[in-house]
């Protein structure tokens, strides 16, 4: 079977950073977090069903949301030991022999949603590595499903439905009703889950709520308010799901072919291990790609 992998490669940082003890590089440089994304990505790398894969990274945090909304997510808080560690990151998964995309302007989930889009249609199946629930608007059937690796689940469309209670294509509506703290997206108030699912399962999407909660056409607790809320602050909810929706525009200059993975890393891992001090997963790998 032909699987796309497309790997958030800032969350497995962020990960790495919690999970893993420090580890100093001979310069004296933090790279715990690097030990970490190595060691795991070897280790999926090598279960047999990778055929191509690509990973997307939020070279810098901000990005073109921020100036559309002053609350979206900064780097603020970022504690400097792990900033130090994003270019390195980068540096990593290409010495493994995987596509990088670096983003600026965009983010990372944007990169990611636009090569489930474009290449879904060349693989048996586009699997999007992260447990992120902003990825759960790319799924598509069994075709493009969302692999939550820490929790060791997947899910496909039903799936989506099952945890949110709405179909793929209306989680930025929800999103922008409940809110999402990890973007900064603050949501409407009163709005939660339950009752954002019950509408939206109507509606579709937050556009087609009815100002007027007379004519709902199903039954939610506190409708009155509810309406009230949304009416009052439908361009911020409209801005709010504008803000979830990922873009699949992101100029990315791959082919699919590019993405294919040859089984090793390149031939420079092993230098870049050896600088960092990473030496027992220098050696690892037995055999490089010189390309």
């Amino acid at each position: 079977m032909k699987r796309l992998h497309l790997v958030d490669g800032t969350f497995e940082l962020f990960r790495s950073y919690y999970a893993v003890p420090s580890s100093r590089a001979p310069d004296g440089r933090e790279v715990g977090a690097i030990r970490g994304v190595i060691g795991s990505t070897l280790a999926w790398l090598r279960d047999g069903t990778v055929t191509h894969v690509a990973v997307a990274t939020d070279h810098v945090i901000e990005s073109f949301r921020n100036t559309l909304f002053d609350g979206y997510k900064t780097g603020d808080g970022i504690p400097p030991d792990l900033w130090a560690q994003f270019p390195l990151v980068e540096e990593a998964f290409a010495a493994l022999g995987v596509c990088v995309w670096p983003m600026i302007e965009f983010e990372a989930d944007d990169a990611i949603a636009t090569a489930a889009s474009r290449f879904a249609a060349l693989v048996d199946q586009v699997v999007i590595a992260s447990p992120d629930k902003d990825f759960a608007q790319c799924v598509d059937g069994e075709h493009v499903v969302l692999h939550d690796r820490i929790r060791r689940v997947v899910y496909d469309e039903e799936a989506v439905r099952t945890k949110f209670g709405v179909p793929p294509a209306a989680i930025p509506d929800f999103l922008a009703l409940v809110g999402d703290s990890a973007d900064g997206l603050p949501g409407i108030p009163g709005w939660g889950r339950k009752s954002a699912a019950t509408v939206l399962s109507a509606y579709g999407s937050i556009d087609a709520i009815p100002d007027n909660p007379a004519s709902w056409t199903v039954p939610v607790r506190n409708r009155d308010r509810l309406a009230a809320a949304l009416t009052v602050q439908r361009a911020d909810a409209q801005l709010y799901k504008h803000l979830a929706t990922l873009r699949r525009d992101v100029p990315l200059r791959e082919s699919f072919a590019d993405l294919a993975w040859g089984g090793v890393p390149r031939r420079e891992y092993g230098g870049f291990c050896a600088r960092l001090g990473l030496t027992d997963l220098a050696s690892r790998p037995t055999q490089w790609r010189d390309d």
